[in-house]
C-alpha cells in the first residue's frame, strides 16, 4: 500500500475537511471571530469609557461603580443582541465579512437567541458587588471566552462554541 491511500471507511479521518467550495458559505473560524470582538471591543471600551468619564463628573464612591457596572453591562448585552437579531452582524463581524445565522441557518437569529447567545457579556454586571464583584465578573468572562474558544477549535464542520449552543444553534459563517 502506498502512503498516500486514504484511510479505508470505517476509520475516521485525522485531517481537517477539505474548505467549502468557491460562493458556498463556511463557518466562520476562531481567530476572525477573535478579531471580529476584538473591534467591537474598541468601540465599545472608548464609548463606556467616555460614558465612566461622565458618570465620575457626577457621582463618586460606589454609586460610580454600580451605574457604569450596570450601564456598561446593559450596553455590551443591548449592541450584540440588537445588532445580531437585525443586521446579523455586529461592525467588527461586518468588517470581517461574518454574520450569524438562526439555527436554521437561512434567517437571522432571533432577539432570544442573539441575547442566548451573548448572555457571557453582561458578567460584568457583578462589578454592582462592592471590593470582589469586578474580579469576580472578570474572571467569570474570562471562563466564558476560553470555553468558547475550546469548543471552537474542537467543532471543525460547525465552528460552534457553547454559547452558539445555548441560543438553539446559532452559525456565524463567513460571507465574502
Amino acid at each position: 500500500m502506498s502512503g498516500n491511500a486514504p484511510p479505508p471507511p470505517d476509520q475516521p479521518q485525522s485531517f481537517p475537511p477539505p474548505p467549502a467550495p468557491p460562493g458556498v458559505p463556511r463557518p466562520g473560524e476562531l481567530l476572525e471571530r477573535f478579531l471580529a470582538r476584538l473591534i467591537d471591543g474598541v468601540i465599545l471600551g472608548v464609548t463606556f469609557g467616555i460614558v465612566a468619564g461622565v458618570i465620575s463628573a457626577v457621582f463618586n464612591g460606589y454609586l460610580y461603580w454600580f451605574l457604569t457596572a450596570v450601564i456598561s453591562s446593559v450596553g455590551y448585552l443591548a449592541y450584540f443582541t440588537i445588532l445580531e437579531s437585525s443586521r446579523g452582524a455586529t461592525i467588527g463581524k461586518q468588517v470581517l465579512k461574518l454574520r450569524v445565522f438562526g439555527p436554521d441557518g437561512t434567517s437571522l437569529p432571533t432577539q432570544e437567541q442573539a441575547l442566548r447567545r451573548n448572555i457571557w457579556t453582561a458578567f460584568g454586571i457583578a462589578g454592582v458587588v462592592p471590593i470582589v464583584g469586578s474580579l469576580i465578573g472578570g474572571l467569570a468572562s474570562l471562563v466564558a471566552v476560553i470555553m468558547i474558544a475550546v469548543n471552537i477549535s474542537s467543532d471543525p464542520v460547525n465552528r460552534q462554541g457553547w454559547h452558539d449552543r445555548f441560543a438553539g444553534g446559532t452559525r456565524v459563517v463567513k460571507i465574502g
